[in-house]
């Protein structure tokens, strides 16, 4: 691998990029763009080889460019992140490292962490010796976080916690999760809550994979019986653990949609995440003269260009304080949106051949079809768009909060599951 000088302050964006540009020239293996190299999250092997790419990252000087240099990162602003990304485009990187372990989980650990938390956690990720991934949803709790019933009992001088998570993404390659447990039955849902720090391979916790329609298996659910934490296990302060949630939300909201600059490259991680290309399909099924099939391309393509530009407005105007925090919510709405209509899109040109094998010429237009059934991930991922919408009207517009007919009533005395 060839030697690169760490960046410092007095490195300008332009100098930074020029680095970034020969070393990655000289040491990431370049994309081929008619055979790109695809990550499937439900494989290991995928997972092996973005640890490898990403510890020559580290090893290289342009891992963490956001990240403080206490914990392993570069100490730079988001434009040095930006200047990298528009590097690296044609460069195989560890992109499924990015969400939920970078972009999510390390730097939630970065806000919320205990010193020794960051300094351990934060490092290992950058370097690309370990993985983590969040352990939040429950099989009973549908969008509400804050309704956990996962519970963490304060034993001795341990926590011994009982119940169940599910829809955790890629949790089986995994090394650590962040899991948001309840220890206080006796007060408001949002006051008795805790997050925990879990080492992933620790005797009392079983874990197993979810088959979604599509065949995809990157999904699993965890079921724990008398896991023993101790008190460094600990994210934030107990019972303080919907603080922690609150800003866990925040960056998987900014990840979801593309800005955040935690991220270790930028681009899509396989086949099923790249947009589609509208207008070769619509030539490849004889429609490239329609001008109907042309409107619909051409709407597609407008949005995407305005999703590229609202996540460097938005994470622009986070940054210099226009907008809150929670405005990172309208870049996670708006990618939802947008892939939808894409591959709605896909789909309306492709006709019955994205759902029926006709062979010929359009053959191999069935993975559209496939692509159609979780079209839909977008829109769940870090709370409904039903939910993105509220943050949006509540939190930044400042619209009247919704009815909760559970405020303020201790957790105990709430009916659950129709009771």
């Amino acid at each position: 691998m060839t030697e690169t000088v760490i960046s410092t302050s007095t490195e300008s964006v332009a100098e930074f990029a020029a680095r970034a540009r020969t070393w990655l020239a000289a040491n990431m293996p370049p994309i081929d763009p008619d055979h790109p190299p695809f990550s499937v999250r439900a494989e290991q092997p995928s997972w092996d080889r973005a640890q490898e790419l990403q510890k020559r990252l580290y090893e290289g000087g342009f891992a963490g460019i956001c990240f403080p240099r206490e914990y392993g990162g570069l100490g730079l602003d988001h434009a040095y992140q930006q200047a990298f990304n528009a590097e690296c485009r044609g460069y195989e990187m560890p992109l499924i490292l990015n969400t939920p372990s970078l972009t999510i989980c390390a730097a939630t650990i970065l806000d919320m962490g205990t010193e020794a938390q960051k300094r351990e956690r934060i490092s290992a990720a950058i370097r690309g010796d370990e993985v983590l991934c969040q352990l939040l949803s429950e099989p009973s709790g549908g969008s509400d976080l804050a309704g956990v019933i996962t519970r963490a009992d304060r034993v001795g001088d341990k926590w011994v916690v009982n119940g169940a998570k599910t829809w955790s993404t890629s949790a089986f390659a995994a090394d650590y999760g962040l899991m948001l447990a309840r220890t206080d039955w006796t007060v408001p849902k949002h006051e008795g809550l805790t997050m925990f720090l879990v080492p992933l391979n620790s005797p009392g916790i079983t874990m197993r994979r979810i088959k979604e329609v599509n065949g995809n298996e990157e999904f699993c659910e965890e079921f724990f019986d008398g896991l023993e934490l101790g008190d460094d296990a600990v994210v934030g302060e107990v019972n303080k653990g919907w603080e922690v949630a609150s800003r866990q939300l925040h960056h998987e909201r900014r990840a979801v949609g593309g800005g955040s600059e935690f991220a270790s490259g930028t681009g899509a991680e396989n086949a099923e995440e790249m947009p589609p290309d509208h207008v070769t399909l619509a030539e490849r099924t004889g429609q490239g003269d329609d001008p109907a099939v042309q409107s619909l391309a051409g709407r597609a393509l407008v949005r995407r260009i305005v999703k590229e530009q609202l996540i460097h407005h938005v994470g622009t105007a986070i940054g210099n304080g226009s907008l809150p925090p929670n405005a990172g919510t309208l870049i996670r709405l708006f990618h939802a949106e947008t892939t939808e209509l894409e591959v709605d899109t896909a789909l309306a040109i492709a006709g019955t051949a994205g759902v029926v094998d006709e062979g010929g010429d359009l053959s191999g237009l069935l993975d559209i079809g496939v692509r159609y059934l979780s079209r839909q991930t977008g829109s769940l991922g870090g709370g409904s768009s039903e939910m993105a919408r509220n943050v949006i009207g509540e939190r930044i517009l400042g619209f009247p909060r919704e009815l909760a007919a559970d405020k303020g009533v201790p957790f105990n005395q709430v009916k659950r599951g129709g009771g």
